[in-house]
């Protein structure tokens, strides 16, 4: 049996990469899921090639007017959510000395307050319809600890955690799980753009980032996006149920808890 059944997805970011492979999977265990993105060219195009258990919203998670169009859509196509992925988020880089305002608050309204918003507008729905749900936030393993060159993101993520904790134990008496999966260095088109920015600010060649952290990876090797997804599913699980304000690492052994 499929361990999605009926259930209705939305999920942020997921026209490419991590958000595309846990929509897969999803659709894989019998959800219907929402395609979410601020590219709704790119969204529409990803959900014709999935198929008829997905549809295109257009989404900017900055907007508070777009957040509440999304999630209306969702509940006008299916009826409500039950599992929401804050996956949409953005990197940048830069020595302490360099970060600008610019980059710190874009970084800071995506990733954080992005995911607070969405999140929020989720829970109010789900409480709203009164059948519970899971809230599944993305972090990372830049949220664990400081990186010399990526403070203000890995600022973004641990405050992530930290959200998935405080959401957790306050919406939990709604029925609602809310945790999180802090992935590790994961390939794609994601970490093309990471090791560009690497090597402008490390002075490295193309790709060099890439082969130095992959190799590092006590698995021997980068992530992929669909490592991922078997986490992805099961916190939205009915196995799932006991599960409250938790962040699992899914990187390859990179950091232990």
């Amino acid at each position: 049996m499929n361990r999605l059944d009926g259930k209705s997805a939305l999920i942020t970011g997921s026209a490419r990469g991590i958000g595309r492979a846990f929509a897969e999977a999803y659709i894989r265990e019998g959800a219907t899921v929402a395609i979410a993105d601020i590219d709704f060219t790119r969204a529409s195009r990803t959900a014709a090639e999935l198929g008829v258990a997905a549809y295109p919203v257009l989404l900017d998670v900055t907007e508070q007017a777009s957040i509440d169009a999304a999630v209306r859509a969702v509940e006008e196509k299916t009826g409500g959510v039950d599992i929401l992925i804050n996956n949409a988020a953005l990197f940048d880089l830069a020595p302490i000395v360099d970060i600008t305002r610019e980059s710190y608050n874009r970084l800071f309204a995506i990733n954080v307050a992005g995911s607070l918003f969405m999140l929020q507008a989720v829970a109010k729905s789900m409480i709203a319809r009164g059948k519970g749900g899971r809230i599944i936030n993305m972090a990372s393993q830049a949220g664990r600890r400081g990186e010399a060159l990526v403070a203000v993101y890995c600022a973004t993520k641990a405050a992530i955690i930290s959200l998935t904790q405080s959401a957790g134990l306050d919406l939990i008496k709604h029925g609602i799980n809310v945790n999180a999966i802090a992935p590790g260095v994961v390939d794609g088109e994601h970490w093309n753009g990471v090791d560009a920015l690497f090597a402008k600010h490390e002075g490295l060649p193309r790709g060099e980032k890439k082969r130095q952290v992959g190799e590092a990876v006590p698995f021997g090797r980068m992530g992929r996006a669909e490592d991922l997804t078997g986490m992805a599913i099961f916190l939205a699980s009915a196995e799932a149920e006991y599960i409250v304000a938790q962040t699992y690492n899914v990187d390859g052994g990179n950091w232990m808890n």
